[in-house]
């Protein structure tokens, strides 16, 4: 028999509830998925609050087209994180919905019909061609231009991150706060969207380069000049493996939350849990960790709610 066992409570649910008390009752209800929310929650909040680490959040470019857009802007702007590291894409759906929207449909539409309608599918979210495409060549052949007219042939996706944030995003936007507190946004797969394509097309009559490698110098300081790391990693490819893997060189991160939909047992990265990552240093041993399976455009807003 064993021993010292805690009992499994229900949920007290009543009028004016608050996120935090509703997340807090998740440790005690005992849930399959709600312990690990609970769980995040915690090495979040204590992330958060280390002053002596840097924080670094990861995430894919889906769901900068989905709300959830809202709360990785919020994460940025109240400096909840220190460094982000994302996909092209990312730069593609924070600039297109600072001008244009997009749109609610639905998984089961008919492609055919959308594409001679010149819509594209994300998922269950519409993107016409002018709400993307269109607007992104618009503003980033301007840009592009303005900074080469003021001088510029070179710049690292840092940079043109925060050109992007500081002249074409709005408020509403994850740049515009990134440009605005100074929060670092690495792209290591720059030219995989419509933004890296607009650099290439611009490219053919511009001598500009992009320097990536001024990104990783950048990475690398950051990494060895910290007395702790974290990370906030949601979904996988790239942008999940570019943390991790600065991180090994300087012993592994202190605290790694990731939020994943994607399987183990086909030996991705993107369903590789932290258990994994710890066998290649890539997280440290004793690393206030949590794996969350899960859709991150349910489980993050409630986990950024909770720790406001």
């Amino acid at each position: 028999m064993v021993e010292n066992l805690e009992a499994v409570k229900d949920y007290c649910l009543h009028e004016n509830m608050s996120v935090r008390e509703l997340t807090e009752q998740m440790k005690a209800a005992w849930g399959f998925t709600a312990e690990k929310i609970a769980m995040g929650i915690d090495v979040l909040k204590r992330m958060t609050m280390d002053e002596h680490c840097v924080k670094f959040l990861s995430f894919p470019a889906c769901i900068v087209a989905t709300g959830t857009r809202g709360v990785l802007k919020e994460m940025v702007k109240r400096r909840l994180v220190d460094v982000v590291v994302t996909t092209c894409g990312t730069l593609d759906h924070d600039l297109a919905r600072s001008w244009e929207n997009y749109y609610r449909g639905s998984f089961d539409l008919d492609d055919a019909q959308l594409h001679k309608k010149g819509v594209n599918r994300l998922g269950n979210v519409l993107v016409p061609n002018r709400s993307y495409g269109i607007i992104i060549e618009k503003k980033m052949q301007q840009l592009l231009s303005a900074l080469w007219e003021e001088g510029v042939r070179e710049i690292s996706s840092r940079e043109l991150s925060w050109e992007i944030g500081k002249r074409l995003c709005s408020e509403d936007s994850i740049l515009y706060w990134a440009a605005e507190n100074k929060v670092p946004v690495y792209i290591p797969g720059i030219t995989d969207g419509a933004v890296g394509y607009q650099l290439w097309l611009f490219s053919q009559d511009h001598r500009l380069k992009i320097n990536v490698l001024k990104d990783e110098q950048e990475l690398n300081d950051l990494i060895f000049e910290s007395e702790r790391t974290g990370a906030l990693i949601i979904g996988g490819g790239i942008s999940k493996h570019h943390v991790i893997w600065w991180n090994q060189f300087k012993g592994g991160l202190d605290y790694a939350i990731y939020i994943t939909t994607a399987v183990e047992w086909d030996g991705s990265l993107s369903g590789a849990k932290v258990r994994e990552a710890i066998s290649w240093g890539k997280v440290k041993e004793a690393a206030k960790r949590v794996t969350i399976e899960g859709d991150a455009t349910v489980i993050l807003p409630l986990m950024v709610a909770s720790i406001l």
